[in-house]
């Protein structure tokens, strides 16, 4: 079972990334180029935020599976700067939604969605192969 799940967090790296990323792209743009607020924006960071959260799932799959004795200082390292990540990428959509105007919309999911990627990219073990099992 723990390879399975092991694989499935890798994979969903990947999409968390790329969600991010056009989340990212999307409220930068629309954040420059004063553009209004649409439902390509709201859900695009639904996907942002539900990405995270089933890779969050998933890593604590993994912890339970293998026994939170075995962390070490993955806890430090990956662990909690991930679970920050998360609570800053859901507090950046909670304060989009009640925000009114297009262009602070865009501007606030630009900063809280900035600062959760940062988190992520530099919590993601990096020397571990791309996607394990291949």
């Amino acid at each position: 079972m723990y390879p399975v799940v092991l694989f499935l967090h890798n994979l969903v790296r990947w999409i968390v990334l790329i969600i991010a990323v056009v989340a990212l792209v999307r409220a930068y743009l629309g954040w420059l180029q004063l553009r209004e607020w649409t439902e390509a924006d709201r859900r695009v960071g639904v996907f942002f935020t539900s990405a995270l959260d089933t890779q969050l799932l998933l890593g604590i799959v993994l912890v339970l599976l293998r026994g939170i004795s075995t962390l070490g200082t993955t806890l430090y390292e990956h662990v909690i700067p991930m679970i920050v990540a998360v609570i800053i990428v859901h507090m950046g959509s909670a304060m989009v939604k009640r925000t009114a105007e297009a262009v602070h919309k865009h501007r606030r999911a630009a900063l809280w969605y900035t600062l959760g990627f940062l988190i992520v990219l530099l919590s993601i073990p990096w020397a571990q192969p791309l996607i394990r099992g291949f």
